[in-house]
């Protein structure tokens, strides 16, 4: 593996991140980067949209938000991280995790929160290993944790 580093989803990097495929089954957890994208439009300032790069390939996309307006786990949230099938297990996915996790210290925030569905070949053991904790659930079910800066 080559020196991961971050890039901003940009038009130059958009096609790529579009691009990463999933392992079949993780389709249903997944809503796919050009939908985050487009989301960020009506709130460029607060949401923070990076890909990881690995050599010169995009290898993971991650979307968060940072809101101090918003109710207690929109205030810091982690909505989407994609890492290409065929990177996964490579520790790609908690070098972005802990990209976001530096960005809200960096912000004055204390706390981390991401919204997941359970089920198999779901999010929920990669969460849990990168430090994530169970604190609650939607009114659709879906978990949210909750991760100490």
């Amino acid at each position: 593996m080559a020196e991961l580093r971050l890039e901003e989803l940009s038009a130059s990097n958009i096609s790529a991140a579009n691009a990463l495929t999933l392992k079949p089954g993780q389709e249903q957890f997944i809503t796919p980067v050009s939908y985050s994208a487009a989301a960020a439009v009506n709130d460029p300032n607060m949401t923070w949209q990076r890909v990881v790069i690995d050599g010169d390939e995009v290898v993971a996309f991650i979307m968060g938000s940072f809101d101090p307006h918003a109710d207690d786990e929109f205030r810091s949230i982690l909505w989407r991280i994609n890492v290409d099938a065929s990177d996964q297990g490579r520790g790609i996915g908690r070098f972005a995790v802990d990209a976001l996790a530096d960005e809200a210290r960096r912000r004055g925030i204390d706390k981390l929160f991401v919204i997941w569905e359970t089920g198999e070949l779901g999010p929920e053991s990669f969460f849990l290993r990168t430090g994530f904790t169970p604190v609650g659930e939607t009114q659709y079910g879906e978990t949210i944790g909750s991760m100490d800066l």
